[in-house]
């Protein structure tokens, strides 16, 4: 198998997760983060879905699925371990062409979730087609060890410095040789050490007067977790 390696904007969008077990809460926590507005159906849950549903950050409904529940959805979860059910799943998402995928269940989706590594909108993504979760795991934790919170840190500045250089009219193909100086003047460590006065200082030597960390960071939308 070969598949399309895709990021979706799901904010907002509706996606359906059925099974309220440890892996459907895994997998709810997971759109959770990026937004997406959530239905789970199943008439048992975690107490961590539960509390969730408390908390307004999903619906959840206490019941045994319906085909009905996908209607208007865009993407759907199947996280039971009922064989029969999730195959019923799968067959009424794709006969209504949607996106779905199966927990664990590689051969009746289209498509698979990869382990991810996330700093903020720093995203890594490992993917074994399939073949081998356990391996994507080792590799997502390695990666976990080497690639720290600076990663997301330095994306976020970076995205500032971009709009700061857009709102004063610069072309952006000019912006390529600025960040590559920024990067080649190894701002990453400067980032993880938290030195802002060398900071401010390279900002200054490489895009001009008026670029300083603290301000830039502040002014910045966080990054969606």
């Amino acid at each position: 198998m070969r598949y399309y390696p895709v990021n979706l904007d799901i904010q907002n969008r509706p996606c359906l997760v059925v099974g309220g077990g440890a892996v459907g809460a895994r997998k709810v926590a997971t759109l959770v983060q990026c937004q997406a507005a959530v239905t789970v159906v199943s008439p048992d849950t975690v107490p961590a879905l539960a509390q969730l549903a408390r908390a307004k950050t999903i619906i959840l409904k206490r019941r045994a699925y319906r085909s009905s529940d996908i209607s208007g959805m865009f993407l759907v979860i199947g996280a039971t371990d009922d064989e029969a059910l999730n195959r019923r799943i799968k067959a009424d998402a794709e006969q209504q062409g949607l996106l779905c995928n199966i927990a664990d269940r590689p051969r009746i989706c289209n498509f698979i979730l990869p382990a991810i590594v996330r700093r903020g909108d720093f995203v890594m993504a490992i993917s074994t087609a399939g073949k081998s979760p356990a391996f994507a795991k080792h590799i997502r934790q390695r990666l976990e060890s080497e690639f720290g919170p600076e990663y997301g840190d330095l994306l976020e500045l970076m995205g500032a410095i971009r709009t700061r250089l857009l709102a004063h009219a610069h072309a952006p193909e000019a912006h390529k040789p600025l960040f590559e100086r920024l990067i080649d003047a190894d701002l990453l460590t400067l980032v993880k050490n938290a030195d802002t006065d060398r900071i401010d200082r390279l900002l200054e030597a490489v895009l001009g007067p008026g670029y300083r960390y603290e301000q830039l960071m502040a002014v910045t939308p966080k990054p969606r977790e």
